[in-house]
């Protein structure tokens, strides 16, 4: 008989966090965070590194302590119930915990054996998740013979083995293709479809804005912002206008025309293409009409809604680069970035390089805080 979890919960609400912080030897990696995951939504948490949002994770999947603050998943205390709280979570983090030595179905049995199923139930579960995730003709072979998506699928497969109503997913999607990336969508959606609640942690915009409900987003431990996608973007404006110069030369002058005359910080897209959220498509024409007086010709215009780009960057002032970590320096289970890591449209920007001597000493205590819970964890 397949096992199924026959708990009833006693509150609404997936998850509920009050008051949530989390020190590192005087570092503060979360400052004080409040929020509620309704039951069967996708709620997504973005951030530059360093934000918080994988140590956020620990706290609520019960790895890590917090400092201050409370918080239940499904009414139960992640400290003082932990023991129930695990029974209740999927969890995959930003790194696979599937054995290398072992097959696709030899590690799905493994899991489920561990969680209590039997050796049939196992078996069966395995076949299961096998099929679900695209693995069955790979199902026996070696784990070091996979591509980086068919790992991935297989970790979320493994959080999934004893059908938890919440699962926590750690930039799940992080240097996946494009392909892959659309069909680990659409396998978070079958689990919601399903009665499943997901935590969605994200540097990819596109990733928020197709999959989350809600988002929340995180600056340096603290809640900047939360609320729909759509309620988000039109915190910013109306419209957002995105222009492309014949010459790049003419970009200070431009940025500076268009902070002046729409009154906002203008977004850098590339040496030539500069980007801003506008109140109204009658402030870009006065935009417009002042590049053309200061003689700037313009080679491309494109007016449309603003974006999860513009919000970060009215909130934070830091506008998202292409290049980008692996990891998520500062938040704890996912590690300082690599060099040499893979970059993607649409990502947070990350802490970037260090500005100042001050942001310098901020990268480096976020390094440090990495390192401390790595320790706690093990």
């Amino acid at each position: 008989m397949e096992h199924h979890d026959t708990r009833r919960y006693p509150e609404p609400l997936a998850i509920e966090a009050r008051g949530l912080v989390k020190d590192f030897d005087g570092f503060r990696a979360v400052d004080g965070i409040d929020f509620s995951v309704p039951t069967g939504s996708i709620y997504g948490v973005l951030g530059p590194n360093g934000s918080g949002k994988t140590t956020t994770i620990n706290m609520l999947a019960t790895i890590s302590k917090p400092t201050a603050g409370c918080a239940k998943v499904f009414g139960y205390d992640t400290q003082t119930q932990a023991h129930i709280v695990r029974q209740l979570i999927g969890l995959t983090g930003q790194f696979a915990s599937i054995d290398e030595s072992l097959s696709a179905q030899e590690n799905l049995m493994l899991f489920g054996r561990l969680l209590g199923l039997s050796a049939a139930e196992a078996k069966k579960r395995a076949a299961d998740l096998l099929e679900e995730f695209a693995l069955t003709t790979v199902a026996k072979r070696p784990i070091a013979k996979f591509s980086g998506g068919m790992r991935r699928r297989l970790d979320l497969a493994v959080s999934l083995i004893s059908q938890p109503p919440l699962i926590f997913l750690d930039e799940p999607t992080t240097g996946l293709d494009p392909r892959t990336r659309i069909q680990m969508w659409e396998t978070i959606e079958r689990l919601v479809s399903k009665g499943a609640t997901v935590l969605l942690t994200t540097q990819y915009l596109d990733e928020a804005d197709h999959l989350a409900d809600k988002v929340m987003v995180l600056d340096r431990g603290k809640v900047v912002a939360d609320g729909t996608p759509d309620e988000l973007k039109a915190s910013v404006g109306s419209a957002s206008v995105q222009l492309s110069l014949e010459a790049a030369s003419d970009f200070a002058a431009a940025a500076q025309i268009l902070e002046r005359v729409l009154a906002v910080q203008v977004m850098t897209v590339d040496a030539s293409t500069l980007r801003a959220s506008t109140p109204g498509t009658h402030k870009v024409i006065d935009a417009l009409l002042a590049l053309g007086e200061a003689g700037i010709p313009i080679a491309e215009i494109n007016v449309q809604k603003p974006t999860l780009d513009e919000v970060f960057f009215a909130l934070t002032g830091k506008a998202p680069e292409g290049e980008r970590a692996e990891g998520d320096n500062g938040d704890s289970a996912g590690g300082a970035g690599k060099p040499g890591s893979a970059s993607g449209a649409g990502s947070w920007g990350g802490m970037g390089k260090p500005r100042t001597a001050a942001h310098a000493a901020e990268v480096s205590k976020v390094a440090h805080a990495d390192k401390r819970v790595k320790g706690e964890r093990s």
